[in-house]
């Protein structure tokens, strides 16, 4: 089963076979986010902000194979900040900066 986010703070599982899917509420197309994706209580604002930034990037929660998870991916609206200025600074693409775990980041 592959995990899909809609944008309304809200996650379906459908099979991960449907690339194209709608929500079943408003109909507007949903992120295949992978299952390895841990949502945000509804209520949490900043934690979906997060969400928002990270798969807005092109990124997404799919695991590697043997077991391995998605890598590193930030959890807070200050490690998503830190990685936007890295990102603006050297001149990365923005999934690239985020996707940058806090070794890379601290030798900056």
């Amino acid at each position: 089963m592959g995990t899909l986010l809609l944008v309304e703070r809200a996650m379906v599982k459908l099979p991960a076979s449907r690339s194209s899917a709608r929500c079943p509420r408003c109909r507007r197309g949903m992120i295949d986010a992978g299952s390895h994706l841990a949502v945000p209580r509804k209520l949490d604002g900043a934690g979906w902000r997060v969400l928002t930034t990270v798969l807005g990037s092109g990124l997404t929660f799919h695991g590697g194979c043997c077991g391995q998870g998605p890598g590193y991916r930030p959890r807070t609206l200050f490690e998503v900040r830190e990685r936007l200025n890295l990102a603006e600074r050297r001149g990365i693409p923005v999934a690239v900066a985020l996707a940058m775990g806090d070794t890379a980041v601290a030798g900056s």
